[in-house]
């Protein structure tokens, strides 16, 4: 790769040039001063006899040598053979001190177009293609100064043209130079790594993008039709707890585990009740009974109550009647009567007037004076209706937890939980304060006792087994699937041992298939020697395969991506199934 700028040719070498090259790239400018910019750690000229055939070559060819490098390994080769050196294109020019050389001092370059005298062996080759004296190179001039090089920046340009004539310090003027060789443009190796990672990451991303296609997405779906039947079972069963009990198929007999769990939960009310303590209103009435030509009315006990503008009191003694003339009229009346408010309050102050004796027709009462001495003094207490308002609340309470804790304790104990016989036994109430009693709320404590009855799945699968036994031919089918994934059991009774009840499940009896045996006979198979294989396995009937995503064109290898369902037939009702819930 070669640069050009006025009346220089500054030439890039690569690490892995040969040193033919190199000498090729040197006769091949068209400039006088060639500068070499040489690459780190550059073994091609770390030889000295590639360093003399380099400086021969340039000094055949005319051209004024020098090599761009820091490499301290080169110096002395340089310096050997006399070839001018820099650190950079900027920099001055010199020969460096070689290992015979015993005088680093200036040396002058000769240039003459036709030979080059063999004292001037240290120096460049002339810079002339015109005959004239011989002119020293300025070694107190950087390579760019020498070339002519005008550069704003402290470059120096690449271009070798200026206006048809080289630059170089003693060159000839007459003539145009011979234009540049673009094949040696310098390439962008910024823009050649981009594409290179560009396609790095390219090839990357196809490669992930084939195994997810190839290998993650691809799945089979296999469904299976055989000749299977669906056999609805229907009994009694008697789930029995207690450790002498054992499983009678016949009779329908289960041993059962019943498994309980406490709660204790507590309900808060506030007291709605009030009471009055404050004192109870006193005053005095008198009764009348009517004239005197009736009978003389009986005596009124103490205790009756008498009443007046919606408050009662209560007659403390009791009341004698006897005829009483007043204006000329005779009629029956008692004396004074004491009376003392029912309740304590301040409503019971009440004016003189008159009063409705409770349960005498007939007879009414008055008073001349006004009741008082009635206060005020409200409490809050308990009543019933707080106490039923906290029980309420305790039993409208969900019992989903306790349900959900009662069949993982029976599962984890190697039960199947029958649900339907969750219970809740009688609970034990406790309260804080009784009705009447002075208080701003009251608790109600009750704690609950919930019970539920598992039995062994196996015993379960005999009890169906043996009812489900004539509808079957034993010879070529065999009971897939008991059904108790769907099981209904219905409560008959729930005695405290245990209780009976009524079981119905839809059995499946079939011929035999293991789903992972198949995946493994038709894991890379094609759809139709899959297909073969299976219909092989007795009892099949018919075999659907389909695969996903559209380009996949066989069974996944991976028996994780296939999926084998085996299709359940229509339930077969028995024609005995009703008797089986109505005879115990």
């Amino acid at each position: 790769m070669s640069e050009k700028a006025t009346g220089k040719d500054t030439i890039y070498i690569d690490v892995d040039d040969e040193i033919t090259g190199i000498i090729d790239k040197v006769r091949g400018s068209h400039s006088k001063i060639v500068a070499l910019v040489l690459p780190k750690r550059a073994s091609m000229l770390q030889s000295i006899v590639n360093m003399k055939l380099l400086k021969r070559s340039a000094d055949e060819s005319k051209k004024n040598l020098v090599l761009i490098t820091s490499e301290p390994g080169l110096m002395p080769l340089a310096g050997n053979v006399g070839i001018y050196v820099a650190k950079t294109l900027q920099s001055k020019p010199e020969i460096p001190e070689g290992p015979e050389r015993a005088d680093s001092g200036p040396e002058d370059v000769l240039e003459d177009d036709d030979t080059v005298s063999p004292a001037a062996a240290p120096a460049s080759a002339a810079v002339s293609n015109r005959a004239a004296p011989e002119s020293p190179l300025d070694r107190s001039r950087t390579v760019g100064e020498l070339a002519g090089s005008a550069a704003m920046d402290d470059t120096i340009e690449l271009d070798n043209d200026d206006d048809g004539k080289d630059n170089i310090p003693g060159a000839s003027a007459a003539g145009p130079q011979k234009p540049h060789d673009k094949k040696l443009a310098v390439p962008n190796f910024n823009k050649f790594r981009l594409v290179l990672v560009l396609a790095g990451v390219g090839i990357v991303l196809l490669a992930v993008l084939a195994y997810v296609a190839f290998a993650i997405m691809p799945k089979a779906t296999i469904s299976i039709q055989t000749d299977s039947q669906s056999i609805t079972s229907s009994t009694i069963v008697t789930l029995k707890t207690g450790d002498a009990t054992t499983l009678n198929v016949k009779e329908g007999i289960v041993p059962a585990k019943q498994q309980q769990v406490q709660k204790t939960v507590t309900e808060q009310v506030a007291a709605t009740g009030q009471q009055n303590n404050g004192e109870k209103a006193t005053g005095s009435v008198v009764m009348s009974a009517g004239a005197c030509s009736a009978d003389v009315p009986d005596t009124i006990p103490a205790g009756t109550g008498v009443s007046s503008g919606g408050v009662v009191f209560i007659t403390q003694e009791a009341a004698d009647f006897g005829p009483t003339i007043s204006g000329g009229k005779c009629s029956f009346k008692s004396g004074s009567i004491s009376i003392e408010a029912q309740n304590a309050g301040a409503k019971y102050n009440i004016a003189a007037g008159s009063f409705t004796v409770a349960g005498h027709t007939g007879v009414t009462a008055s008073s001349s004076d006004a009741t008082d001495g009635g206060t005020d003094d409200i409490i809050k207490i308990v009543t019933q209706a707080d106490i039923d308002s906290a029980t309420q609340k305790i039993s409208s309470q969900d019992a989903t937890a306790s349900k959900t804790q009662l069949k993982t304790d029976l599962t984890n104990l190697g039960y199947m939980p029958v649900e339907a016989t969750f219970n809740t036994g009688q609970p034990q109430t406790k309260t804080s304060a009784n009705a009447g009693d002075k208080a701003d709320n009251v608790s109600v404590t009750q704690t609950l006792t919930y019970t539920m009855l598992g039995a062994k799945q196996e015993d379960l699968k005999k009890i169906i087994a043996d009812d489900v036994s004539g509808e079957i031919d034993t010879k070529k089918q065999k009971i897939l699937d008991y059904g108790l994934g769907d099981v209904v059991f219905g409560v008959q009774s729930q005695p405290s041992d245990g209780a009976v009840l009524t079981m119905q499940v839809a059995a499946i009896a079939g011929p035999e298939l293991n789903s992972e045996d198949i995946k493994k006979q038709v894991a890379g198979k094609k759809a139709n020697a899959a297909e073969t294989l299976i219909k092989q396995n007795p009892g099949v009937t018919d075999v659907t395969v389909k695969y996903s995503p559209f380009w996949v064109s066989a069974v996944p290898s991976k028996t994780s991506k296939i999926t084998v369902t085996i299709e359940k037939p229509q339930k077969t009702v028995k024609a005995d199934s009703s008797d089986a819930t109505s005879n115990p």
